[in-house]
């Protein structure tokens, strides 16, 4: 994809705390972010939680982050919007910073 990039999330909802916990591995050897957060998975509150929290731990706008699909599933996709080159280098360098 040219413009932007997706990024696979494992979500928890009505965690003990908003965090992102790291990376995981599915049944299919794929990797996704595990992050729990404290809102409840009702009226969309977990997922406004969810683009919350990573807008803010990517220093990102939160209009630039988009929930593509698994709107209502733990295992959601969120589309981020700008360069892709720029924000996999962004990901990259911040994926290092939480391992």
């Amino acid at each position: 994809m040219p413009d932007g990039l997706r990024v696979r999330i494992r979500l928890t909802p009505k965690a003990a705390a908003d965090r992102i916990q790291g990376l995981i591995a599915d049944d299919a050897g794929d990797a996704s972010l595990k992050i729990g957060v404290t809102a409840p998975p009702e009226d969309g509150k977990a997922n406004a939680a969810l683009l919350k929290l990573l807008a803010k731990s990517w220093k990102l706008p939160k209009s630039d982050l988009t929930i593509v699909l698994g709107a209502t599933d733990r295992r959601k996709t969120v589309e981020i919007a700008g360069d892709s080159g720029l924000l996999m280098r962004r990901l990259t360098d911040w994926l290092e910073t939480i391992a």
